[in-house]
This record gives C-alpha cells, sequence and structure tokens, in this order.
C-alpha cells in the first residue's frame, strides 16, 4: 500500500497558488497513473490504483492546509496505513524556487499543514517531497506569497518543471521506496 498526499486548499480561489503545490503534482499523478481523483472519502478527494501490483491511493485534502491532519489520519487509519507507507508532497518557502528535495522523516519548519499532520499523527517519520517556492520578496506577506499564483510565464514554466519532477520522485518512491528516489532526485540539484 502506497499513499501520496498532496497538501493545499480546495477551491478555484487557490487553484495552482504556490501552496497548492501538493493538488497540482496530485493533478499530474493522477494523469500519469490514469487514476481519477475523485471519491469523497476521509475529508479528501482520493484516487485508487495499482502500481506495479501494489494498491496506490492519491488524497486531495478538503479541510484546508492548516487542518491537513485531519484528512491524513483518517486515511491512515481507514487504510491501516503506517506514515512511513504514505508520501506527502508539500510548497517550501525554504527552498529555492524550482528545487525538489525528498526527506525520509523530519519535523514541519515553517509549515502549518505540515505542522497539523505532525500534531494529529504524533510523529514526522512519513518521506516527503518539498517544492521550493522561494521566500517571500520583503515587501510581502508570507501567506499572500503562499496564497498567490505565479506572476508570468516564464515562472509558470519553473514551477510546471518543478512539479513534474516532483510526480517522478513521487513515482520512484511508491515503486522502490523513499532510499532510492532520495538518491536519485536529490542529487540532481547538487550538480
Amino acid at each position: 500500500m502506497r499513499i501520496i498526499v498532496g497538501l493545499g486548499n480546495p477551491g478555484e480561489k487557490y487553484s495552482h497558488t504556490r501552496h497548492n503545490v501538493g493538488f497540482d503534482v496530485i493533478d499530474i499523478l493522477s494523469q500519469k497513473l490514469n487514476i481519477p481523483v475523485k471519491k469523497l472519502k476521509c475529508r479528501a478527494t482520493i484516487g485508487e490504483g495499482i502500481l506495479g501490483g501494489e494498491k496506490i491511493v492519491l488524497i486531495k485534502p478538503q479541510t484546508f492546509m492548516n487542518l491537513s491532519g485531519l484528512t491524513v489520519s483518517d486515511a491512515l487509519s481507514w487504510y491501516k496505513a503506517e506514515p512511513k507507507d504514505m508520501l506527502l508532497i508539500v510548497d517550501d518557502i525554504d527552498l529555492p524556487f524550482g528545487q525538489v528535495r525528498l526527506r525520509s522523516k523530519g519535523g514541519p519548519g515553517t509549515h502549518n499543514g505540515l505542522r497539523h499532520i505532525v500534531q494529529c499523527t504524533g510523529t514526522g517519520d512519513f518521506p516527503r517531497v518539498r517544492v521550493g517556492v522561494g521566500a517571500p520578496p520583503p515587501e510581502w506577506d508570507l501567506a499572500d506569497w503562499v496564497l498567490s499564483k505565479y506572476a508570468d510565464e516564464a515562472a509558470r514554466k519553473i514551477a510546471f518543471d518543478a512539479y513534474m519532477l516532483a510526480a517522478d520522485a513521487a513515482l520512484c518512491w511508491a515503486e522502490h521506496g523513499i532510499d532510492l528516489a532520495m538518491n536519485r532526485y536529490n542529487k540532481r540539484h547538487a550538480e
């Protein structure tokens, strides 16, 4: 069993904002795997399918970012899964724009969605794909920054490339585990 949770906020108002990286990557995975993400379960829209002979579940929480832990704890319980069987896809203001990094576990950092997940599950021992959206410029409020859309075509291209890379990294994790995925995808930015 593999569960991939893309964090974001529901509603058209938040569509394709920096904070909705997780939703956009889940949409890419949905297309790549031909798994519609439309079922309502665990306070989320969910798609279920098979990858490499194993069940895979794609999840977009509908609780809003700061309450993401409700969906994650519901899903872990419903699917009788361990946190290590779940991969989170999140935006990260501490990573340069367009950079993708995988971690096997860790704390929530400055991310309120991750903070709520750690609070609800009692652990940070779950793998995650972090997609850099960059820090806000000095004149920007943090909330306004993460809830804003990319300003121009060049920025949208960088974001799309990062989302595609994050989707590939998530598939690598699902098929081969976190160690190989980190080895394969974290190196790309060190070269």
